[in-house]
């Protein structure tokens, strides 16, 4: 008999949107890991009794090399993959020291808000993907 059953464990994960004027910093999931080769918004697996603040620190000076030292929050996405169940917190970084560079050997790029639409994210990544084009468009 096959097992059918889902893993339901929630994965609490933060992600920080790091804007440079009217780009913003997107990175590749390395091609091995869960929805490799899509982009998103780097960041990483919140641990148990850690704040986000500590997590978004953690995860993006381990990623990117940064500093985190302003943050605030974008939005909260709760959603189901057939496979896991994860809460999505998106914070602006709003200032940070050192400049972003893939040192997880992932591809990391600036990317104008206009032009998200032209990148493969995860389907749970798209409602900040839509609020980032509606930031890129013309007044």
């Amino acid at each position: 008999m096959q097992n059918t059953e889902v893993n339901t464990t929630l994965i609490d994960v933060v992600a920080g949107i790091l804007l440079r004027h009217d780009t913003v910093l997107i990175a590749r999931r390395p091609d091995h890991l869960h929805m490799g080769g899509l982009w998103e918004f780097p960041g990483g697996k919140r641990e148990a009794g850690e704040s986000v603040f500590d997590a978004l620190q953690r995860e993006l000076h381990e990623e990117l090399g940064i500093h985190v030292r302003e943050e605030s929050p974008l939005m909260t996405i709760r959603h189901n993959y057939p496979d896991k169940q994860v809460l999505l917190e998106f914070r602006y970084v709003t200032a940070f020291d050192g400049e972003p560079a893939g040192r997880e050997n992932q591809c990391v790029r600036w990317v104008p808000c206009k032009a998200l639409g032209d990148y493969a994210f995860p389907e749970a990544n798209w409602p900040v993907v839509k609020a980032l084009l509606q930031r890129g468009r013309p007044s």
